[in-house]
């Protein structure tokens, strides 16, 4: 969720930090700060808000320096203020530390800080107490006094330290939260994700969990949580910046919204070869390995969790093997059946989501083979799983996933065709066919993204209502609940979804007159019956959205507007049916007037439990 930068080198801090904050803002904030090496001391600046508040005041009072670190925070421990606000300083502030993450323990080391050092602390965060930790134990050696310090921290972080004893040194140290190390010309950095320093140099070394980073303006050097000296390949980032950049778009959801033919036509064809044949590389299970499996456990949060729902009923159909999905936050808190013919699927945008990580990590330790869906290539989730299946979204920088979700979806059709393949559950024949169909998707999505003028006008109408209900049944009630986490999570409206038989037991007591009803209808084999349910709440009073193939008969009768999807297979619909709702979250939330790109209270990244 928090976003740490550093630069240590012949630039000015504070112009490198600021740059890099401004490409993390999509991680989600509501504090801001800087401290800066200079004149044998370190200056902070820290506000509460949006980063233009730290900005404005290092445009009227400037720090020059050549080494700093610098923060964007996402209030967990005590409320956004600029007190809580990182950097945290010891109470010389000879010791400077930004942080993302938990420290579970903190309270403790506060306690035994409090007492036994008579520190007095000036914040309310976890956080603090790990720059006055640092302090105890430092001895002119930063390097030795993190080590110290991290040895006795329980919990999730990815934390940057700088002493003013040691001028022209930085030291990082990372466990369950992501952090990188940018290599440049007698300069270097540390972020918590590529766009923060990509303006600056395109090569990362990806720290994994417990190692320490050594940054001097001549190299760096990393150590693993024994100390010992670890060799890593050097990363180079093959896409660039213009990509994380709004071109033009009022919006970065509106932008990512319309990328979506490019993303889910790059991840298809990367998985296909000349004659149109199924190649999935970093899918290097054989016949013999999924002959072994049986069962499909899949795990992820929030969008991510949804496309696992649609995961599941193309697995199960395609290639007959049973599949759960559970939230990721929930899994490891339950008994779980998950071994050795276990196989474990993680999806997630970021590859950085804790509470997924987390999972993985369990499902490994219970000897389940691990395959991940994920968008960030050496993310710690992809990294740490046997095999990986990247979608091809390009960076997604809005906090409501909208092109990650369409290519996971994608993603899954691939897999589980695969699978089929592999056990023999469908014929080559009925592969090609559904291939085939896939190949149009791009441009029937495209096709969709023209009704934005006509979803734009609903919004208008609508945007006043305080709860909106979304119905469907099969993959549609699937996709009904993304809609309505699309809608509550930018617009703030009260949303819900259900699936459309079970709303006789108990919530069509919410319907009246006027409420705003979204019912999918795009699964043939009970389209009868979703019909009727729309008859139910119609009958109610309720306004009535229908989404439908465009081939739909009779709903014209029941609904009083009805969105025509190009016609495909009823399997391969939720990544059109879900544009739409896309399109009126978005539409929704402008006629609001709230921030589209930057909801209150959430992050992009969650890499805290």
């Amino acid at each position: 969720m928090c976003g740490i930068v550093g630069y240590i080198g012949n630039k000015q801090a504070t112009e490198v930090l600021l740059e890099g904050l401004s490409r993390l803002e999509y991680r989600g904030y509501d504090s801001a700060g800087v401290a800066i090496f200079s004149d044998q001391h370190i200056t902070v600046k820290k506000r509460a808000g949006r980063l233009a508040n730290l900005a404005g005041v290092l445009e009227h009072s400037p720090m020059e320096g050549q080494m700093g670190i610098g923060h964007t925070r996402w209030a967990t421990h005590g409320a956004p203020s600029d007190q809580n606000s990182h950097p945290h300083t010891n109470e010389t502030e000879a010791i400077a530390v930004v942080h993302n993450g938990i420290i579970e323990n903190y309270m403790d080391i506060k306690q035994w800080l409090q007492e036994t050092h008579k520190i007095v602390f000036r914040s309310e965060t976890d956080s603090e107490v790990i720059a006055h930790l640092i302090a105890h134990y430092y001895e002119n050696d930063l390097k030795v006094a993190v080590q110290k310090a991290t040895a006795r921290l329980q919990g999730a972080y990815a934390i940057a330290v700088m002493s003013k004893d040691e001028p022209d040194r930085l030291i990082a140290v990372r466990k369950d939260s992501p952090l990188i190390v940018g290599k440049g010309e007698n300069e270097n950095f540390i972020a918590s994700d590529i766009p923060a320093i990509l303006k600056y140099t395109r090569d990362v070394y990806f720290l994994e969990n417990g190692e320490l980073v050594d940054l001097k303006r001549e190299g760096v050097s990393i150590v693993d949580e024994f100390d010992r000296p670890v060799e890593r390949e050097v990363f180079h980032v093959n896409w660039d910046l213009a990509s994380a950049e709004k071109e033009g778009y009022p919006h970065f959801m509106l932008k990512e919204i319309e990328e979506q033919p490019a993303g889910v036509r790059e991840t298809l064809n990367q998985r296909l070869t000349a004659e149109g044949n199924l190649n999935l590389e970093g899918l290097t299970m054989t016949e013999d390995d999924l002959a072994k499996v049986n069962q499909v456990v899949i795990v992820a949060c929030g969008t991510a969790y949804h496309a696992g729902l649609i995961g599941k009923a193309l697995i199960e159909r395609y290639a007959k093997i049973p599949v759960t999905v559970d939230v990721a936050s929930e899994f490891r808190y339950r008994d779980l059946f998950v071994d050795e013919h276990t196989l474990f699927i993680a999806v997630s945008q970021s590859g950085e989501t804790l509470d997924t990580l987390a999972a993985l990590r369990e499902a490994k330790r219970r000897g389940a083979r691990v395959l991940t869906i994920c968008n960030v290539v050496g993310s710690s989730v992809a990294r740490e799983s046997d095999d990986v299946m990247y979608t091809w979204a390009g960076p997604e920088i809005a906090v409501a996933s909208t092109k990650a979700f369409t290519t996971q979806l994608m993603a899954f059709q691939l897999m589980a065709l695969r699978f089929a393949e592999l056990r023999g559950s469908m014929a080559q024949e009925e592969i090609r066919t559904v291939i085939h169909e896939l190949k149009k998707l791009p441009d029937q999505i495209q096709q969709v993204l023209t009704m934005k003028d006509e979803i734009s006008n609903l919004a208008n109408q609508h945007f006043h209502k305080d709860k909106v209900l979304f119905l469907g049944r099969g993959m549609d009630s699937d996709i009904a609940l993304e809609g309505s986490l699309k809608l509550k999570e930018i617009s703030y409206i009260n949303s819900f979804a259900i699936a459309a038989g079970e709303m006789k037991h108990g919530t069509i007591a919410l319907i009246e007159e006027g409420t705003l009803v979204i019912c999918l209808a795009t699964q043939k084999h009970v389209y009868e019956k979703t019909l009727s349910n729309m008859k139910e709440v119609k009958a109610r009073g309720a306004y009535v959205v229908a989404i439908v193939q465009e081939d739909a008969e009779q709903v014209d009768d029941i609904a009083d507007v009805v969105i025509r999807l190009p016609k495909t297979s009823s399997m391969l619909t939720p990544i059109l049916s879900v544009l739409p709702m896309q399109l009126l979250a978005y539409y929704t939330s402008i006629e609001r007037g709230n921030d589209v790109d930057k909801p209150r209270n959430l992050a992009k990244s969650v890499t805290v439990e």
